[in-house]
């Protein structure tokens, strides 16, 4: 385990199946910190309405209630003095003082990955043809959806300690470059902004 300041928050978010779940539970065990994953609330979210994740976007472009009980979680944990990895869309806009970390991959090994994932339920795709331009419109509509509610630009990189192609890297390498790149901001020291 690496001993990292108890309170040390790391928000991790990106591109749809980069590996932000399988990297923060890495983290987690690497650091002893709580996990929390607003993308999972978002799909029990999805489930309870009896949707997908794209449609849940949707709804909530009308519907506030589904984006303040989701972002909601990221702006309690602020007010919280542990040490947390945060998986989610939004908190690094929320944790200002977090280190934030944006994990970016093409769309194609996205699709390839979220389609042999078992687990994902409310993100059901016919395949890759189906997959890929449902992916880019969930991005598309999460982006604009932010933008417009809290002025918050998910699509500018600068906006993100540490930006991190998971494409041919491992969880476990991308978890270690995090862990690096966190190392390094602590003591001062000057470290890539993308790798």
């Amino acid at each position: 385990m690496i001993s990292l300041p108890a309170s040390t928050k790391i928000t991790i978010t990106g591109d749809l199946g980069s590996g932000k779940s399988a990297v923060s539970r890495i983290l987690c065990d690497r650091t002893g910190y709580s996990y929390v994953s607003t993308g999972r609330i978002q799909r029990q979210i999805a489930e309870e309405y009896g949707v997908d994740t794209l449609e849940l976007n949707r709804r909530a472009d009308t519907d506030p209630s589904i984006d303040e009980r989701i972002d909601g979680i990221s702006i309690e944990l602020g007010k919280d003095n542990k040490g947390y990895i945060v998986d989610s869309r939004m908190a690094w806009f929320f944790l200002p003082n977090s280190f934030k970390v944006y994990l970016k991959i093409d769309v194609r090994i996205a699709a390839a990955r979220i389609l042999s994932d078992v687990n994902r339920s409310s993100e059901q795709y016919k395949d890759l043809e189906d997959a890929v331009p449902k992916i880019l419109a969930r991005k598309q509509s999460e982006n604009e959806r932010f933008l417009t509610k809290y002025g918050a630009d998910c699509a500018n990189l600068d906006n993100f300690d540490l930006v991190v192609d998971t494409g041919s890297r491992s969880p476990d390498e991308v978890a270690g470059l995090i862990l690096k790149g966190l190392a390094m901001k602590l003591a001062g020291e000057k470290f890539p902004h993308s790798l």
